[in-house]
């Protein structure tokens, strides 16, 4: 199997299902930015920290294959003509959004309680949790956007907001396990 096709050369790329879109369209770039954020996840999770974050990264991982498929499947081609759905795949369940709030649970509870915004920084793991939750951010306005115009299932866009939640408490439990110091953004005060 060839990884270049050449179909791409004018600017245009297939969705799944055939559908051929350019290559800047908003669904392109909502998947394409979730597909960033699967690639700052990997670097989170090449990092030294504790296994249990890297499982729990590596399912995670696996969740925003899903999504990527989700978003990447034209909307008027989800079902075949059979009946069946064209992605016949897990979908974004409950459970996954729960899982995504156990895990923030449990490491707010060893952490102080927050009482200012806090500068990224401190660490480079703690960093990579901070670039990968506004990329995060931005995969979550581009997809709901996308989900005005052509909408798709709820819990997909549910799932990319608790993740961005969840990758904000991971960095401060990380700057916690790594002895990072959180900076408390304190605004000057106007003279």
């Amino acid at each position: 199997m060839k990884i270049y096709t050449k179909t791409g050369d004018k600017g245009t790329t297939a969705l799944f299902g055939g559908t051929r879109v350019p290559k800047h369209h908003l669904r392109i770039e909502s998947y394409g930015t979730v597909d960033e954020l699967n690639s700052w996840m990997g670097l989170i999770r090449d990092q030294k920290i504790n296994n249990h974050y890297k499982d729990i990264i590596a399912t995670i991982q696996d969740k925003l294959f899903t999504v990527g498929a989700v978003l990447a499947t034209d909307p008027e081609k989800m079902v075949l003509k059979n009946g069946k759905e064209r992605l016949n795949i897990e979908k974004i369940s409950n459970a996954d959004i729960e899982l995504l709030e156990q895990e923030m649970d449990k490491m707010n509870e060893s952490l102080p309680q927050m009482t200012h915004f806090i500068l990224p920084g401190g660490h480079t793991t703690v960093s990579y949790c901070h670039i990968a939750r506004t990329v995060c951010r931005r995969a979550e306005r581009l997809a709901s956007h996308l989900n005005e115009n052509e909408p798709f299932e709820a819990n997909v866009l549910s799932f990319i907001n608790r993740l961005s939640d969840y990758l904000f408490v991971l960095s401060r439990k990380l700057s916690k396990d790594l002895n990072a110091n959180e900076i408390k953004w304190i605004p000057e005060k106007k003279d």
